[in-house]
């Protein structure tokens, strides 16, 4: 396991020291400490119960913890008022969801580029191109969600998060929803980000085959951080997934 120190270089994008997080008398997160190394694409993984989305909330400053600290790169997330959190997530954290989460109403480029439009900020014409040529949607920019495929939103989702440069992707069950193939080209876009455009990812999923595109799988039980898996494969995932 990845041990946490407060050093100022750190070499971690986002890091827990501690965190904990109760919902009257349950613990859904029990002192967990851990740090996600830039330049990697870590896969979370867990029975159902386990924390694996409280992790997640907390850990991109969707949630305050109930105590214990979680810093964007040397930046204490807890001190910040909810204006500068929000402001945070949307500049400087990405979020791919299950569910897509793109406006109807707007097309391709207008969905990608929102992060943007709400901190009032213009595009990079040349980063938002090269976003849109990896996601392979520059043929469909005009079009609204509505008459994409399901894997095509998706990777108008993956384009979102990445067009504002992010220091760290949280994707939470970016996959589920759709067919292998379309799984895969998610998957292997987010392996991209990660080897080609130095990205940091975290990958909350269920799904074996996902996890082996990562560097490494933590696993978490109970609320607490139980193991990790590194250079997975999906016959090791399902393997440690049975002592869980």
């Amino acid at each position: 396991m990845q041990p946490m120190t407060t050093t100022r270089a750190t070499p971690f994008a986002v890091s827990l020291e501690e965190v904990s997080q109760t919902y009257g008398e349950v613990t859904a997160l029990d002192r967990v400490s851990w740090g996600f190394r830039k330049g990697s694409l870590t896969a979370i993984m867990g029975p159902s119960g386990s924390g694996k989305s409280t992790f997640l909330h907390c850990a991109s400053g969707l949630d305050r913890p109930s105590s214990g600290t979680v810093r964007l790169g040397d930046l204490d997330m807890g001190g910040l008022r909810e204006t500068e959190l929000t402001r945070l997530r949307r500049e400087r954290i990405g979020f791919v969801f299950q569910g897509y989460n793109l406006m109807p109403s707007m097309d391709v480029e207008r969905n990608i580029t929102l992060p943007l439009s709400l901190g009032g900020r213009q595009a990079d014409r040349g980063w938002l191109d090269e976003v849109v040529h990896r996601v392979g949607m520059a043929g469909h920019l005009d079009r609204l969600p509505a008459r994409l495929s399901g894997g095509q939103q998706q990777r108008v989702a993956v384009a979102r998060a990445l067009v504002t440069r992010p220091e760290i992707v949280f994707a939470d069950e970016p996959t589920a929803a759709l067919d292998p193939r379309s799984a895969e080209h998610v998957l292997k876009l987010l392996r991209d980000a990660v080897d080609e455009m130095g990205q940091t990812v975290v990958l909350v999923t269920h799904d074996p085959v996902a996890a082996a595109w990562a560097d490494s799988v933590v696993f978490l039980s109970e609320g607490r951080i139980v193991d990790e898996l590194t250079t997975p494969s999906a016959a090791t995932v399902l393997a440690h997934w049975g002592t869980l």
